[in-house]
């Protein structure tokens, strides 16, 4: 039994993060800051084309990620 235990509470920890990052999503517009639209993001608009590569937004994602990942890896010990 204890599989599916461990099962059970990685599906929570999933519907967890799968329920935060819809909230950030339906929310995002009302932040006081654009995840997407940061100072650093690269956008070149030429005639007929766009180029965006959002720097700054992936790093401050993986910062982000790397702190949540880092305490719950210090609160499961």
């Amino acid at each position: 039994m204890e599989p599916l235990r461990e099962l059970g509470k990685l599906l929570l920890v999933f519907g967890a993060v799968l329920v935060a990052a819809g909230a950030i999503l339906l929310l995002g517009a009302r932040l006081p800051f654009r995840l997407g639209r940061l100072p650093g993001d690269i956008v070149y608009q030429g005639r007929n084309t766009t180029f965006y590569f959002p720097v700054v937004t992936c790093f401050v994602l993986s910062v982000a990620l790397a702190l949540v990942l880092w305490l719950v890896s210090f609160f499961r010990r």
